[in-house]
């Protein structure tokens, strides 16, 4: 199946959010993998995500600021 194509202005928030998650893991100093093991969501989808390729849903992105216990919001802000 062909990845959707987002416009430019929704891949700067796919991006923001990525990299806003990048962030607070490296903040704990830890690695996709263990991003990856915490959640329960695979390291490739982690990368995906970080990157701004992946258009990520609600319930995965409470998982990732509840295990790096940082605000949803926070990661939503950028």
């Amino acid at each position: 199946m062909p990845q959707k194509k987002y416009t430019e202005d929704e891949t700067k928030i796919l991006k923001a959010l990525g990299k806003a998650i990048r962030d607070a893991r490296m903040k704990k100093g830890w690695s996709q993998e263990k991003l990856a093991e915490e959640t329960g969501l695979h390291r490739t989808y982690i990368g995906s995500v970080e990157r701004g390729e992946r258009n990520i849903g609600a319930i995965n992105i409470a998982k990732i600021a509840y295990v790096l216990e940082t605000p949803t919001s926070l990661l939503l802000s950028h």
